[in-house]
This record gives C-alpha cells, sequence and structure tokens, in this order.
C-alpha cells in the first residue's frame, strides 16, 4: 500500500523559523503522531553552513553580510557551506526510513538527485551527477545541491530526515547569492538555474507543484495535500 505523504509549499519562510519547524515534524512523526512530509518553500537570503564547518569559504564579513541583508546559520546537516534564497525551490523531505539490513543512506541522496534528474529531463535538459560530490548537475554546473541529515529513531529503529535539497529556479542566481561563497566547497565549477538552462520563464510555486509527482514515484508515497498546508 503507497504511503501518504503531506506536501506543503510556503512562499517565503524564515530559516530559522523553518529550522524550528523541521525539528518539531521529526519528532512528530517518529512518534507517529504525523505523516511523513514534504516541506517545499523559499528562504529570505540565507548562507547555511553544515557540519563540514569551512568558515573560509565564507567570502564576506559580517558587516557586509548585514549590509547585503543576508541571514547566516551553522546548522546539523551534513556538507559545507551554501545559499538559499528568492527564486530557488527548497525541498525538506521528513520521511522515515527504516531499520534493519537494507538500510541504504546512501541511497536516500541518490533518490533525491533522482527526483530532480527526472524533473530536469521532462524539460529537455540532461543532468546528472559528478561521482566526487552530492547534487545535481548540469555540464560542470550545479543546479540542485542536497544537504540532509539523518536524525536517528527512539527505540534504534531507523532515522527520519530532515533538510533536504535547494533547486536553482530563477536565472540570475549565481550572481545574486553565490558569489559571496564557495559553495560546498568547490572552487573549480559554477552553478546555474532551470531559466538559465531553458530560456524560458518559471515561477518557484509552478516547479514546487510540477516536481510532486516525480518526488512520489521515485519515494513511493501519494501526495496528500492537508486542507490550508498549500498557501
Amino acid at each position: 500500500m503507497t504511503k501518504p505523504l503531506n506536501v506543503s509549499y510556503t512562499p517565503m519562510l524564515d530559516y530559522g523559523m523553518a529550522w524550528e519547524l523541521q525539528k518539531l515534524h521529526v519528532a512528530e512523526i517518529d512518534k507517529g503522531e504525523r505523516h511523513e512530509s514534504l516541506m517545499l518553500l523559499q528562504h529570505p537570503p540565507t548562507y547555511t553552513i553544515g557540519s563540514q564547518r569551512h568558515p573560509e569559504h565564507l567570502l564576506l564579513s559580517k558587516e557586509e553580510l548585514e549590509k547585503k541583508g543576508i541571514g547566516l546559520f551553522e546548522i546539523d546537516r551534513g556538507g559545507d557551506i551554501t545559499y538559499h534564497g528568492p527564486g530557488q525551490l527548497v525541498g525538506y523531505p521528513l520521511l522515515v526510513l527504516e531499520g534493519g539490513k537494507g538500510l541504504d543512506l546512501h541511497g536516500f541522496l541518490r533518490s533525491v538527485e533522482q527526483v530532480i534528474i527526472d524533473y530536469l529531463a521532462a524539460h529537455q535538459i540532461e543532468a546528472g551527477r559528478k561521482p566526487e560530490y552530492t547534487g545535481v548537475w548540469v555540464g560542470d554546473r550545479k543546479i540542485c545541491a542536497i544537504g540532509v541529515k539523518f536524525n536517528k529513531r527512539r527505540h534504534d529503529r531507523g532515522f527520519v530526515t530532515s533538510h533536504g535539497f535547494a533547486f536553482n529556479i530563477k536565472a540570475g542566481i549565481a550572481e545574486s547569492g553565490f558569489t559571496g561563497i564557495i559553495p560546498c566547497g568547490i572552487q573549480e565549477y559554477g552553478v546555474t538555474s532551470l531559466e538559465d538552462c531553458t530560456g524560458r520563464t518559471f515561477e518557484v510555486e509552478e516547479v514546487a507543484r510540477e516536481i510532486v509527482p516525480y518526488f512520489t514515484k521515485v519515494f513511493s508515497y501519494k501526495a496528500h495535500w492537508p486542507d490550508k498546508v498549500w498557501t
């Protein structure tokens, strides 16, 4: 039987608020008080530093960050520094990974990548992976960054995932946010967006709606939009 997946889209949500909401939902999912979920949203301009902790990959001073209005968070996901901002679709899959011999944490990351690869293929964009890096690439430019946390469940029964993917949609996002960092610590490659690759215009909410069937197909869920969640 296909499991239900609560899906929500929020046009703009402060990063700190979204992080706290993830923690709350992870605890509720672990207790069986909430269905597994996919949070889709946009953030105001924000840099997040993952568990690899390379502060030298942030190229702006505190004063410059304040002047530009960019938030900064050191968080508990894997990976290095990345950017979130308007024009980017952020997805937080909060899913249960059962414990046991067949548990494949790397497989989860590959599945998240596959969602984006399949979506891009539907728009005639050939995207793929680089063996040494997590994420989705179009040629030598990253179009989607991925960083997750595997939250240990009670009684050692597997994990609930949090954090997720950041899919660049609007043209110019590379110049607007990524120039202040060395994205994911990768100096030799750049970033791109859906609009840059297609020459077409997309709305982030449009992409959010379109991507849900690709997600549910890869992960074998049935999407459910609770009342007043998709805003």
